[in-house]
This record gives C-alpha cells, structure tokens and sequence, in this order.
C-alpha cells in the first residue's frame, strides 16, 4: 500500500537578522555552484575574501527591518501556507528551504518517517531559473537520495502561465487595480544574463536576437526571461491591464543582468510623470526582504525623490485562499495521476 506527501520548497533565509546569521545564510547561498556558477576556486575566493567581509553586516540591516515576531516573514507565511494546505489534503505536507531551516533533509525524514513513498514537489517558484527552480529541485532529490532512496519522487513544473496561478494573482492584486493607478511596474527577481545562455539547450537561441522570447522555441522551457514575459501577458489578458512595464530586481556585482532593472525603471516612471504606482513581484509567492525592503521600502524613497507620489507594492501570494485553492489542485491532479496509473498496471 502506497502512501503519498507533498513538500513545498522554497529559498529560505537566515535563522536571526544577526550579522552571524546572516553571514551563515549567505555563505551557504553565494557557494551554490548553481547561484554563482564560477569554478569552485573562483567561487570560493569571491565569496569569502570579497563579499563575506561586508555585505552580511549591510544584509542584517535589511534583515532587521522586516524580521517580525514570528522570525523571518519568508518562512513565517510559507509555515502557514504549509499548514493551510495540509487542512485541505488527507496526505503529509512538509516544508522546506533549499538554504537553511527548515531544511529538506529534515522534510525528507519526517516524511519518510510518516510512510510516504510517493512524494509530490512543488518548487514555490513559478518560474524556471538554475538558480532558484532547479537548485531546490536538485537539493531535494539528493535528501531522497540519501534518506529515502526508495521515495518516488514527482516535481511540479514551472507553473508561470497557469490558470491557477495566473487567477491567484489576480485575486490577490484585485483590490490594488480597483483603486486606481497610472502605472502598474512587474518587477521580477534579476538573473545574470550568462544564465540564461546557460540554461538554452539550443545553444543559440536566449539573448541572441532582440525579440528572442516572442519566437517559438525548445529554449522557453528552461528560460527565466520568457517565462516572465508570459506571466505578464497571462496577467495583462485576465485583468484587463494596459498601462503597465517590466524590470528586473536584486542585481549582484558588474556583469549585465536582465534588463531594465527595477531601481532606474522606478526612477524613469517618476521622471516621465507617472504620480501613482502600484508594483507586483510575480516571481516571489511570499514576501520577503527582496519584496518589503528592496521593493516596499528602497522603492518608495526612489519612486518619491523622483517626484512620484503615490507608491503601492502588492503583497505576494502569501496565504492568499485562490492560492491555496492552486496548490490544492497541484495536489488533486498528481493523485489522480498516481490512481490512473496504478489502474493501467493493474489492468496489464
């Protein structure tokens, strides 16, 4: 007799906004082979001897901001959508960070633990990027591998135009657009565009022409950038939206990332007369520092000292109950599955 699971995962964050925390988080994020995907060597000297020595310290700043009294807002609302969803599902719902606590190990065991042997993985990212999607992927199948070798495990894909979600994020910015705006900003988590070349299994298809993402290709199921571009069309077609642009946030060192980047496209809408702007962050489905400090606060001043005046962010997800309803039918769909396959064995 089978029994399945389901486990959420997401990035993570620190244990405390303590300067030791935060250090501990970021060495273990930045030595990610697929987060900074230089050779070990070069990865290894960066990290420690060029971004440790500062950036944890300006990070626990951030990180003071938004830490709440239940911890970090980033796994404080993915615990309550964890439980949430476990009200509406007969089987096990774990969590877990691809960095940090609660970790997949952890998750793996207690499942295993509970009996499953068929799990169901939903990445909390609804786009495909190495550094976000895959990586947690990846975390969880080795925790399978080395606890649970006998789990089978099944992954849902990159979720970036689907009705569920696209409905979800509509529900939950509803309320924003009704209130009126001159200008609605989706500003999505920034990738180095060297990740993008990387990740096209055609080789010759992702940045090398201007309109790339408008052309059909095997390469959009590993790229970040169209993806987004298809959550925005999906949103704009469901919500009715016309005044509205794109940008890229949370840039890292000098190389080119994916542009514009959200601070100058914050500054240029200001500049251009834009007076009310509302933001949405699709990439992320819980708020987190990149959404409250980086949007919701540095954005404000930004968009203000340009001569804007009215600035909204929109929360994420969170536990938003449409969400909730998306993950149900995430789970509804891999039962079913899992039935309809069993009856085909059975019949052969």
């Amino acid at each position: 007799m089978t029994r399945q699971g389901v486990l959420l995962i997401n990035l993570g964050s620190p244990d405390s906004p303590s300067v030791r925390d935060v250090r501990r988080y970021l060495r273990e994020f930045l030595m990610d082979g697929r987060v900074l995907d230089a050779p070990y060597p070069v990865r290894f000297f960066v990290v420690n001897c060029c971004i440790l020595p500062r950036r944890p310290r300006e990070s626990a700043e951030a990180y003071h901001k938004i830490w709440g009294p239940n911890g970090s807002p980033l796994v404080d609302t993915s615990r309550k959508l964890r439980t949430l969803l476990q009200e509406r599902v007969s089987m096990p719902v774990e969590l877990a960070m691809r960095y940090q606590n609660p970790s997949a190990d952890a998750a793996i065991r207690n499942l295993r633990a509970q009996g499953v042997d068929e799990l169901l993985l939903i990445p909390l990212f609804p786009h495909y990027a190495m550094s976000s999607y895959e990586t947690a992927v990846e975390r969880v199948r080795d925790a399978v591998r080395r606890f649970a070798p006998r789990m089978e495990m099944t992954v849902v894909p990159p979720y970036y135009d689907a009705p569920e979600y696209i409905e979800a994020l509509a529900a939950s910015a509803g309320a924003y657009l009704d209130q009126g705006y001159d200008h609605l900003l989706f500003s999505f988590h920034g990738l180095p565009e060297r990740h993008l070349r990387k990740s096209d299994p055609t080789g010759c298809h992702c940045l090398r022409a201007q309109n790339c993402c408008a052309a059909p290709s095997p390469a959009h199921r590993t790229c970040y950038r169209a993806q987004c571009l298809k959550t925005v069309a999906a949103f704009t077609q469901r919500t009715g939206v016309t005044k509205y642009s794109v940008a890229f946030q949370s840039r890292l060192g000098k190389e080119p990332w994916l542009q514009p980047y959200a601070d100058q496209e914050i500054v240029r809408l200001a500049r251009s007369g834009v007076k009310r702007l509302l933001v949405i962050c699709p990439a992320f489905v819980a708020d987190c520092l990149e959404t409250i400090e980086e949007i919701g606060m540095r954005g404000r001043e930004l968009f203000w000292e340009a001569g804007g005046e009215e600035f909204a962010l929109i929360p994420c997800l969170n536990d938003h109950p449409v969400w909730l309803d998306a993950l149900q039918r995430m789970v509804d769909r891999f039962v079913d599955s899992a039935a309809s396959q069993r009856a085909l064995l059975a019949r052969s």
